[in-house]
């Protein structure tokens, strides 16, 4: 009841959709970097959606499935074969026991994510299973590891035929790009830009640069300046702000953000536009767009109300 890791890839971890309710202590929620893709596909195999997921990055690592098990794939597309035949993200798949799970390609977005039907074994810290390698929990997967899964995958029951008729609605899957446009709303010291900085914060492209990681992005552009240059106290910051750097340049605070940070926050990336950022890679660009909060709102209303759709068509077809 297992899988195992034929080939070590360059980081593939566990995440899930973090570790909430610590940060008044100075701990980070972490979790996946594109949660939405996590919560997609345990929904689609009727899981809970905060079951662990595997985060992977390209080079991406060898499985060998060691006993029949559905899964599903979400998030960047890295050519994912199962033995010789392709197989694709968001869809319940069936491997069979000793087939193996590789990937070839890069082909879009930053991180792919692995699920099983009824979750894999993990151990938890503060209620999660996500790693935090700065911290020292969890592990980057090696070559030899066993990965072990909850429960049988059928029950004495076979799902395959049930699932293979599910489908995610393409208005649930986010439109991940090397050049997306990014909606953000306005942060606690946007009116300290001064109007040539707003003007090129919203004309201007930007870069991912290769100092970037799941705690921060950095970007490469126009330098952005402040009409007074005031020390600030450290103020709360969350997943998907945007702070103003003393050399002009930004930084997006991604999954394993600090709690609190002393730089100006000029903006925050909407929620549902967080996914399109967590698949950028470096030299990747973006453009931002700015929105009012009630349109962020609204936005992200629409999106929860169509997971509560797709997890309801789930349900129905596991009783059909």
């Amino acid at each position: 009841m297992s899988l195992l890791v034929l080939e070590q890839g360059i980081l593939t971890t566990f995440q899930d959709l973090g570790r909430n309710g610590f940060r008044r202590f100075g701990i980070n929620p972490g979790g996946a970097m594109d949660s939405h893709a996590v919560r997609l596909i345990n929904i689609l195999l009727g899981n809970e959606e905060n079951e662990a997921a595997l985060e992977i990055h390209f080079p991406a690592p060898v499985f060998e499935f060691e006993q029949d098990t559905l899964f599903a794939l979400g998030g960047a597309d890295f050519s994912a074969h199962l033995d010789e035949v392709r197989v694709e993200n968001w869809r319940v798949i069936e491997a069979k026991k000793g087939s193996r799970l590789s990937f070839k390609q890069k082909i879009s977005g930053a991180r792919c994510y692995l699920a099983v039907r009824g979750g894999f074994q993990t151990e938890k810290w503060l209620g999660s299973a996500s790693a935090n390698l700065k911290v020292g929990f969890g592990k980057n997967l090696q070559k030899g590891d066993r990965i072990f899964l909850k429960e049988s995958q059928t029950n004495g029951k076979s799902y395959a035929d049930v699932f293979a008729r599910v489908r995610i609605s393409s208005d649930l899957i986010p439109r991940y790009s090397h050049f997306p446009t990014v909606r953000i709303i306005p942060g606690a010291e946007f009116g300290k830009l001064t109007a040539v900085s707003v003007e090129n914060l919203l004309k201007k492209s930007f870069k991912i640069s290769h100092l970037s990681d799941r705690m921060g992005f950095r970007l490469e552009g126009e330098p952005l300046y402040l009409i007074d240059e005031t020390e600030m106290v450290s103020s709360a910051v969350s997943f998907g702000t945007i702070q103003l750097l003393p050399d002009g340049q930004m930084v997006i605070l991604m999954a394993d953000h600090q709690t609190s940070g002393g730089y100006p926050r000029i903006a925050h990336v909407i929620e549902v536009d967080l996914p399109l950022v967590a698949q950028l890679s470096p030299n990747d660009k973006l453009y931002f767009e700015m929105i009012s909060e009630e349109e962020a709102e609204e936005l992200l209303l629409m999106r929860e109300r169509d997971l509560k759709f797709l997890k309801w068509a789930v349900r129905l077809w596991q009783k059909s």
